[in-house]
């Protein structure tokens, strides 16, 4: 289904003009003319055809440089409209947008051990389709969904493999975009969660042109993705949690008798944060915490953030603690891969600044070929919404494949 929407726009050149206004957002036709390197009259036929199947629109004049002003273009938002879907362990998103990547609509659910594959789709589908009754929007002018979710997975086949974590039952070879394909009516692409987080966050910042990008997410558990010349890195498998299985310390522990003892997930993670704070207070320690539940084994990671917010001593250790392992791990990272720009997002990162601060401290300290190797460490400009974002672009990039 997904060769309909490369079929929207037609040949070569229209895809690249077309790629050019998407990437600006507002271009004058001179700087069009400069950059197509097309001659005047293919690309005013160009654009006038683009203009008439409805995918661009003017958009006024630009300032003159002396003769006439210029004729602004930019993508027509209402030419088709596009969901972008984050499945994660702890929330999952649904997010409606325009051809201009504007969001006009979401929905939230929080993962709870109710919300099994099949509640969760059914939902998804119940949702979507409110969404589009809502704006009085047809389905035909919907170009498709992205999923952006937990792996591993098999994105040639749509399905969500056998993904750790999930407080519900039965997240075991699920086939998402078949059924949601078939009960939705549009084209549906996953991939993996980073990846997409990976790609909404390098088009929220397209006008720098950083060459290698690496994304990592630290929430229950570790997910990374790496882009180089704007393109998604991607190896023999999708592993995208396979960044929580690098060993930083031999002999240390492993969570719930699964993977490499003394991995960095073990450290720098919800479930090592909230095994570490069960530990320290049956060892004696007092806290906040024990304030805000008795019970130190039914300490959770909601718990440890309002003891953070509170500036419980106990708590800011282990956060502090979690925060070193994890710029450990992600100094390994840059000796290994060397990117430019390096963002983090999650749970962990978008819930304690200090946190951010400390691990990029750590792993700059670390760093081997530094100051003379520099980096860019960045939070995102999208927040929780970056795979939900990615997602939807892995849609929107097909009206430009040639």
């Amino acid at each position: 289904m997904t060769t309909d929407i490369e079929q929207r726009i037609a040949g070569r050149k229209h895809k690249e003009i077309f790629e050019q206004i998407r990437k600006q957002g507002t271009v004058s036709k001179i700087d069009l003319l400069e950059k197509s390197g097309l001659t005047g009259s293919t690309l005013t036929r160009t654009l006038e055809e683009l203009t008439a199947q409805g995918v661009i629109a003017e958009a006024g004049f630009g300032e003159s440089t002396g003769g006439r002003r210029p004729i602004l273009y930019t993508v027509n938002p209402d030419y088709a409209y596009v969901f972008g879907l984050d499945i994660s362990r702890m929330y999952s998103k649904l997010i409606l947008f325009d051809l201009q990547l504007s969001k006009l609509d979401s929905k939230r659910w929080v993962m709870t051990e109710d919300v099994t594959p099949e509640v969760l789709l059914e939902e998804i589908v119940a949702e979507a389709r409110a969404m589009l009754e809502r704006r009085s929007l047809p389905a035909d002018k919907v170009l498709g969904m992205g999923i952006g979710a937990v792996g591993p997975l098999d994105r040639a086949s749509g399905m969500l493999l056998e993904p750790l974590h999930f407080a519900a039952a039965g997240w075991k070879n699920v086939s998402v975009t078949g059924f949601l394909e078939s009960r939705l009516g549009f084209p549906v692409l996953l991939d993996n969660g980073a990846n997409t987080a990976l790609i909404g966050e390098s088009w929220s910042d397209r006008e720098r042109d950083y060459r290698h990008l690496l994304y990592v997410h630290v929430g229950v558990g570790l997910r990374s993705a790496m882009m180089t010349n704007g393109q998604v890195v991607y190896g023999a498998v999708d592993m995208e949690g396979s960044i929580g299985q690098m060993i930083i310390q031999t002999d240390g522990p492993r969570l719930w008798n699964h993977g490499n003892f003394g991995s960095l997930e073990s450290y720098a993670s919800i479930h090592a944060l909230e095994q570490q704070a069960q530990a320290r207070l049956k060892q004696g320690r007092d806290s906040l915490l024990l304030r805000l539940e008795p019970d130190p084994e039914k300490i959770g990671f909601t718990h440890l953030q309002q003891a953070l917010q509170a500036g419980d001593p106990l708590t800011v250790e282990l956060f502090t603690q979690a925060a070193t392992y994890f710029g450990i791990g992600l100094s390994n990272l840059l000796n290994i891969l060397h990117p430019e720009k390096v963002i983090l997002g999650g749970a962990l990162i978008g819930g304690h600044t200090g946190f951010f601060h400390t691990a990029t401290r750590v792993a700059i300290q670390r760093t081997y070929y530094y100051p003379k190797y520099q980096v860019v460490f960045s939070q995102g400009s999208l927040g929780e919404e970056a795979l939900a974002t990615g997602a939807a672009l892995l849609i929107v990039n097909k009206l430009s494949a040639v």
